[in-house]
């Protein structure tokens, strides 16, 4: 080989090599192997009963009669109200998904699939935008936390579980997460719940407290052990060594930039 092609063939080869590499250093993009996506159908058995869920295991996600809005306000742990824009419809009309992958993976991993889906089977696109408002703020009490912490390996359950009214157990729960659940419960209040606790692992604790109450129902309404409780603010103080308080500042808003009806199977 002469002199000319050996430098050729080695440039060749040193560009290959490059692109092997960065290749081999991407992650392969999250995907669930199999996805059903149908309009609800209200006259089935079923149309009382709303829910999404990873499947037991790890193998995927499953939803029923819920909403595109709720979907992302759960796959990306935001409150329903911090996504604006869209079609009529993202509010309005509701889905079943089932949506499967092989083998078993992590809950972040089955979030991940789930946005991807989003992204490809709806065309979902987004930009996010921060506003002024009212928020809530998620610290750490001055006498630290009263969690336990939790270091295993990701299970494939959900971090949050009821045991009923107002009584609530976490394993290997994230404090972004307990602020989206948290958000949740303060639905009412009109108010995100932001994590600024600077707490990067994951905990189990369980929380009973006094559910907030809609306007005009009465404490009365709840069972004698749960009016006893303390409110869900001095039940956080006491219990996890959380503070909750209300602020004025910036909150993040997905702003929709396309979304369509899902594609075919």
């Amino acid at each position: 080989m002469s002199n000319r092609n050996w430098t050729i063939f080695a440039m060749f080869l040193g560009m290959f090599s490059a692109t092997v590499a960065m290749a081999q250093g991407k992650p392969a993009r999250l995907t669930f192997d199999v996805a059903s996506i149908r309009l609800h159908d209200p006259k089935m058995p079923s149309r009382d009963v709303r829910g999404i869920r990873p499947i037991p295991g790890g193998h995927g996600y499953t939803a029923v009669n819920i909403t595109v809005k709720l979907m992302m306000s759960v796959i990306y742990k935001l409150p329903e109200r911090q996504i604006k824009g869209g079609p009529d419809w993202i509010d309005r009309d509701c889905y079943d998904v089932e949506a499967r992958v092989d083998g078993t993976y992590s809950l972040d991993d089955l979030h991940t699939m789930y946005q991807s889906l989003l992204e490809d089977r709806f065309g979902l696109k987004f930009h996010k935008e921060e506003k002024d408002g009212p928020k809530f703020v998620l610290t750490v009490e001055p006498t630290g936390v009263k969690m336990k912490a939790n270091d295993t390996a990701q299970n494939q359950g959900t971090p949050m579980t009821p045991n009923g009214t107002g009584d609530i157990t976490a394993t290997r729960t994230s404090m972004p997460y307990f602020a989206w659940f948290l958000g949740q419960l303060l639905l009412q209040e009109g108010r995100p719940v932001v994590d600024h606790t600077g707490l990067t692992g994951f905990f189990d604790f369980r929380l009973r407290y006094q559910p907030p109450l809609p306007p005009g129902v009465s404490v009365e309404s709840f069972p004698p052990e749960v009016q006893e409780r303390p409110r869900l603010i001095e039940a956080m103080r006491d219990q996890l060594g959380l503070r909750l308080k209300p602020q004025n500042g910036p909150v993040e808003y997905f702003m929709i930039d396309n979304l369509n009806r899902p594609s075919p199977d």
